[in-house]
């Protein structure tokens, strides 16, 4: 497993390779805004101790910070200057199953999945989900449709509350399996 963060767009200027978790390596980049991952999947923070924005890359190149957070790059040129931390995502073989609910406490409307949702509005006529119950697999929730926007990572466990997976917000306009390993 192995994961490059550059200082500088297109892969240039100081580097810092890693090749397992990592809540803090500001003290070897000031601003991370390229990632090379070699092999792997990787959830990526903000802000250390694995607090923040999060997002899921996996194997390939981001040369510039809008390739990995999914936001209209004009809208975000502020966060050029971004910090980033990691942690490797462990292979699962198994299978993938996740309830959904429109109220606290797992309370309301319900949808059960075990595969990708591009909107959970159509699928679900509803986009804020309340809390969540992931009983099988690795997930990411994306804020937006069609795996775009804020990202989230879930593993298996109970999510009373949006803020349980460390959203501001109950909007969840799609989610996916993390499968990519390799």
């Amino acid at each position: 497993m192995q994961i490059f963060f550059y200082e500088d767009n297109n892969f240039l200027g100081q580097y810092y390779e890693c090749t397992s978790d990592c809540s803090n390596f500001s003290s070897y980049l000031s601003r991370c805004n390229s990632i090379r991952v070699v092999q792997g999947s990787w959830m990526i923070y903000e802000r250390t101790n694995y607090r923040g924005y999060q997002y899921y890359i996996k194997r390939g190149e981001y040369p510039n910070f809008s390739h990995w957070m999914g936001f209209n790059v004009k809208m975000y040129l502020f966060l050029a200057k971004v910090f980033l931390f990691c942690f490797l995502l462990l292979q699962y073989k198994g299978s993938y199953r996740l309830r959904l609910y429109d109220r606290n406490n797992f309370g309301g409307k319900m949808l059960e999945a075990t595969d990708d949702c591009s909107s959970v509005s159509n699928r679900f006529n509803h986009h804020d989900i309340q809390s969540c119950n992931v009983f099988d697999g690795y997930w990411v929730f994306y804020e937006l449709s069609n795996y775009k926007g804020r990202q989230y990572y879930l593993r298996p466990g109970e999510y009373r509350r949006f803020t349980d997976w460390g959203a501001q917000n109950a909007r969840v306009g799609s989610f996916k399996q993390i499968t990519d390993f390799l």
